[in-house]
C-alpha cells in the first residue's frame, strides 16, 4: 500500500515530484472522454523514467503470438492497443535552454486532477541561473467535442530581467509500445503538412499478416498565442511549430494548443478525414479557451448530478468512490456501441486494451443504475455483433456453439496464454448472465427475444458439447478448466464453471418459451437438442463437502494443505510477485472470488447458512490479488452482516489504485474493477436487490461514516437514496410512483418515503 496523493474529496493532488513514483503519478492522473485518453505524463521533455501513453478507442494492432511450443487452437495473434501518435507534445525553453523537470531546479510543484471538472492541472517554477519562470498548465480531452484535446499554458516571468520563452509544439509519430513483442513501431506517416502556426499529420498502422483492418489517424493542431511563430525544420516523423517571445519582468503570456483527432473508424478514406477535420476546425474556430472549457465542464457537472455518491465522515472513502466514477466515465459512457470497457481503459497498455468478461460481470450492473438503458444495451449488442467470432473460437477448439473470447477487439480470441484463453471458459456464463441481469433490471425482454436468444443459444450449444458424461457417476462433468481463481489451472469440475454452465442451459430453455415460432425456426433447434440440454441441467455434477457444508471449488481443492492467508509471511505478499507459479498452483490460496462469485450472482438462490459457510471458508483463503476480488467479498460480507469485513473490502476496492494496494498501478489503473466500489456501497451497504420485479434496499451505515447518498435509475424512474444513522430516505426524483421493498417492508414511493 502506497499513498502519494493527498486525501481530498474532489481532487487527486500532490505537491511533490518524486522520480521513483513518476509512473504511479501518471497512471492516477490519466484523463479520457470515451473516445480517446492519455496517461498523466508531461507534455514536455522529461529525461527520467516515464511511460508516455495516448490511446484511441477501438484502435489496435494484431501482434504475432509468440509461444515456445505451439498448440493447435492458439490464436494467431495477440491483439493490443496501439500507443497513438504523440499529439500532445510541447517542449519548453527558457532563453533557448530546454526545460527538463528531471534535471532543472524546480519549486512549488503541483499536479492536480480536478475530478469535478475533468481537468488535469500542473504548476511549477523553474530556476535557471538568475531566471525564474512559473508555468501553469491545464489540459483536458473534451467530453463536449470528443475529437478535441486542449492544453493551455500561463507563463509568468518571476525574474528581475526579461526572459525569452519558447514553445516547440509537435505531432510526433516516433513512438513505441512498451508492451509489444518486437520492440518495433506501429505507425507509418502517410502525409503531413505545416504552416507557421499549425500543422497536420495522417499516420496509418503498419501492415499485418492477419487480415485485420489497419487504422489511420488524422490530426490537426492549432495554436492560440501572442507569441511569434517561427519556421520549424521538417523531419520524417514529426510536424513541428515553434513559438517564441520575450517576457518582461513580472509579465505573463498565454499559449494554447488544440489538437483535433479523427480516425478511419469514422471516415471512409483520407479525403473524408480531411473534410472531417476541416468541419471540426470550423466548429471550434473563434471559440475561446474559456468557452471550450465551459462546454466540457458543464457536461461533467451534469454527470455528477446524476452519478455522484456523497459520503460524510470519511474523506478517503469519498475520494475513492469519486475517483473511480471519474475514471469509469472517462473510459466509457456508452456513446459508441462499437466500443467496450478495457481493464486499463486509456491509462496503460497492460491487458492489451481489449475487452474482458469484466464488462458483463461488473460493468453491466453499474451502468444499468447510472446510465440510460440503451447504454447497457450497447454493451450487450457488442457481444451480439461478435457472435460469429465466438462461433469461430469454439470451432478452433473442435466444439459446437459459441465460445466468447477472454480477450478481444473484434470477437476473435486474441490472448496467447493457454490457461486463460481456453481453460477459463467460465466467461461464457457471464455473457449469458448479463442478458439476464439487463432483462431483470429493466423489465424489458425485447432484447432477449430478438438478439439475446441468439447469444444464449450459441453459448448453450457450447456448454452441451464441452461437458462429458461420467458413466461411473452418472453425472455430467467439465474437466480441464481454470475458474475465476486463476491460481489454479487445468482443474476438474470447478464448481463455479459447472454452476454457470447449468444455469445458462436452464435460462436458455426458459427463454425459448418466450420467443416466436419464427425465431425458434431460425435458431434450428431440435427436440433432441433441447432434451440433451435438460438432461445436463438435471444431472450436472457439483463438488460438495457435507461436513464443512460448502461447495468445493474443484475436485481436488480439499486435498491441499489448507492454511489461511494470515499464515503467509508479510514479506511474501503479494504472492504473485514473490512465489514461483508452481508454488502458487499447489497452494490453497485464491486470487479472487470463485465459488463466491456464483453466490454473488444469485444471492436469492442460496440460504443464509450456505452463504455463511462458504464465505467463512473461502474468504480467509483469498489473497485478493485480482482487482475484481474485494467488491464481491464486500457485498457478501454486508449481506451476512459482517460489517467490519464489508468496510475493509470496500476500502480496498475504492482505493485500490489510489493506495496502490497490489503494487501494480504503475502500468495503468484497474478500470473495470472500479465499478466494484459503487457496487460495494449500493449492493453491499445499501443492500440493493431486484427480485421478482421488485427493487429492494436494506441499508446500514459504516461506523466511520455519518451519512451517504446515491442515485439509481430503475425502470424509467430516478431515485435518490439517503442513508444515515437514523434511517433511510428514498426520494422519487423523476418518473411514476413505484413500490419498493425497504428493510423487508413494501412501501410506495410517490414523492419521498423514510424510515426515520
Amino acid at each position: 500500500m502506497k499513498r502519494i496523493f493527498e486525501v481530498n474529496p474532489w481532487h487527486v493532488i500532490s505537491h511533490e515530484l518524486v522520480p521513483t513514483d513518476k509512473r504511479l503519478q501518471e497512471s492516477m492522473t490519466s484523463i479520457g472522454n470515451g473516445y480517446m485518453g492519455m496517461r498523466g505524463m508531461f507534455e514536455e521533455h522529461y529525461s527520467n523514467d516515464t511511460l508516455k501513453g495516448i490511446y484511441i478507442g477501438g484502435v489496435w494492432y494484431p501482434d504475432k503470438t509468440r509461444v515456445g511450443w505451439w498448440k493447435n487452437g492458439y490464436p494467431d495473434y495477440f491483439g493490443k492497443v496501439v500507443n497513438a501518435v504523440n499529439f500532445i507534445k510541447v517542449n519548453l525553453t527558457i532563453d533557448g535552454d530546454q526545460v527538463d523537470l528531471a534535471k532543472d531546479e524546480i519549486s512549488d510543484f503541483t499536479v492536480d486532477l480536478d475530478m469535478h471538472t475533468g481537468v488535469l492541472r500542473r504548476s511549477f517554477i523553474v530556476t535557471k541561473g538568475d531566471k525564474r519562470v512559473e508555468f501553469l498548465i491545464d489540459r483536458f480531452v473534451s467530453v463536449a467535442q470528443k475529437e478535441l484535446f486542449d492544453v493551455h499554458y500561463s507563463v509568468h516571468n518571476l525574474s528581475a530581467d526579461p526572459v525569452q520563452i519558447g514553445f516547440i509544439s509537435q505531432i510526433d509519430a516516433d513512438v513505441f509500445n512498451e508492451d509489444a513483442n518486437y520492440d518495433d513501431q506501429f505507425w507509418q506517416v502517410l502525409d503531413k503538412s505545416h504552416a507557421v502556426t499549425g500543422g497536420s499529420m495522417f499516420a496509418e498502422t503498419k501492415p499485418n499478416d492477419f487480415g485485420t483492418p489497419r487504422f489511420t489517424l488524422g490530426m490537426q493542431m492549432l495554436h492560440q498565442t501572442d507569441l511569434q511563430g517561427v519556421n520549424a525544420p521538417a523531419t520524417e516523423k514529426a510536424v513541428t511549430n515553434i513559438f517564441r517571445g520575450t517576457l518582461a519582468a513580472d509579465e505573463t503570456k498565454n499559449f494554447e494548443k488544440q489538437v483535433l483527432v479523427v480516425t478511419s473508424r469514422d471516415y471512409a478514406d483520407m479525403a473524408a478525414m480531411r473534410a472531417g477535420l476541416a468541419e471540426l476546425s470550423e466548429t471550434i474556430n473563434g471559440q475561446s479557451y474559456e468557452e471550450l472549457l465551459k462546454a466540457h465542464t458543464d457536461i461533467w457537472m451534469q454527470r455528477w448530478q446524476l452519478a455522484d455518491v456523497l459520503i460524510d465522515g470519511d474523506d478517503a472513502a469519498q475520494q475513492g468512490i469519486r475517483f473511480n466514477l471519474f475514471q469509469l466515465f472517462s473510459t466509457y459512457y456508452g456513446e459508441d456501441k462499437r466500443l467496450n470497457l478495457g481493464p486499463k481503459g486509456f491509462t496503460g497498455e497492460k491487458y492489451g486494451g481489449a475487452t474482458y468478461w469484466d464488462t458483463e460481470a461488473f460493468g453491466v450492473p453499474f451502468y444499468l443504475s447510472l446510465a440510460k438503458p440503451e447504454v447497457t444495451e450497447h454493451l450487450l449488442e457488442y457481444r451480439y455483433n461478435q457472435l460469429a467470432g465466438a462461433e469461430h473460437n469454439a470451432k478452433m477448439q473442435g466444439l459446437d456453439g459459441a465460445l466468447y473470447p477472454m480477450v478481444t477487439f473484434n470477437g476473435i480470441e486474441c490472448h496467447n496464454e493457454w490457461e486463460i484463453t481456453f481453460e477459463e471458459i467460465h466467461r461464457n456464463g457471464s455473457i449469458a448472465y448479463a442478458i439476464f441481469n439487463y432483462t431483470r433490471y429493466t423489465g424489458d425482454d425485447n432484447y432477449l427475444k430478438t438478439k439475446g436468444i441468439d447469444v444464449l443459444t450459441g453459448i448453450s450449444r457450447f456448454w452441451a458439447d464441452r461437458v462429458h458424461f461420467s458413466q461411473r457417476n452418472q453425472k455430467y462433468m467439465i474437466h480441464g478448466v481454470t475458474g475465476p481463481n486463476e491460481y489454479e489451472n487445468n482443474v476438474n469440475n470447478n464448481w463455479y464453471t459447472n454452476f454457470m454452465a447449468r444455469w445458462t442451459l436452464e435460462y436458455t430453455l426458459d427463454s425459448l418459451k418466450k420467443i416466436s415460432a419464427a425465431k425458434r425456426a431460425e435458431l434450428k433447434l431440435t427436440d433432441a437438442e433441447l432434451a440433451k440440454w435438460q438432461d445436463i441441467v438435471d444431472r450436472m455434477y457439483f463438488p460438495h463437502d457435507d461436513e464443512l457444508g460448502i461447495f468445493v471449488q474443484q475436485d481436488g481443492f480439499l486435498d491441499k494443505d489448507v492454511q489461511p492467508v494470515s499464515s503467509i509471511p508479510a514479506d511474501q505478499r503479494p504472492i504473485n510477485q514473490n512465489w514461483s507459479w508452481d508454488h502458487i498452483l499447489r497452494s490453497p490460496y485464491i486470487k479472487q472470488a470463485d465459488v463466491l462469485q456464483g453466490i454473488y450472482y444469485f444471492m436469492d438462490r442460496f440460504t443464509p447458512e450456505q452463504k455463511k459457510a462458504n464465505f467463512d471458508f473461502y474468504e480467509p483463503l483469498t489473497v485478493h490479488e485480482s482487482s475484481l476480488s474485494p467488491a464481491v467479498h464486500a457485498i457478501l460480507a454486508a449481506d451476512l452482516h459482517y460489517e467490519d469485513k464489508a468496510v475493509e473490502m470496500y476500502e480496498r476496492t475504492a482505493r485500490l489504485d489510489l493506495d496502490n494496494y497490489n503494487n501494480d498501478t504503475v502500468d495503468g489503473l484497474h478500470i473495470t474493477s472500479m465499478t466494484g466500489s459503487w457496487l460495494a456501497i449500493v449492493q453491499g451497504f445499501a443492500g440493493m436487490r431486484v427480485t421478482d420485479d421488485t427493487l429492494a434496499f436494506a441499508p446500514f451505515v459504516p461506523k466511520a461514516w455519518t451519512h451517504y447518498q446515491f442515485h439509481v435509475n430503475f425502470r424509467d424512474r430516478l431515485l435518490k437514496v439517503d442513508v444515515d444513522q437514523q434511517g433511510t430516505t428514498v426520494e422519487l426524483v423523476s418518473g411514476q410512483p413505484l413500490t419498493i421493498e425497504l428493510n423487508g417492508q413494501a412501501v410506495e414511493v410517490v414523492n419521498t418515503v423514510s424510515t426515520k
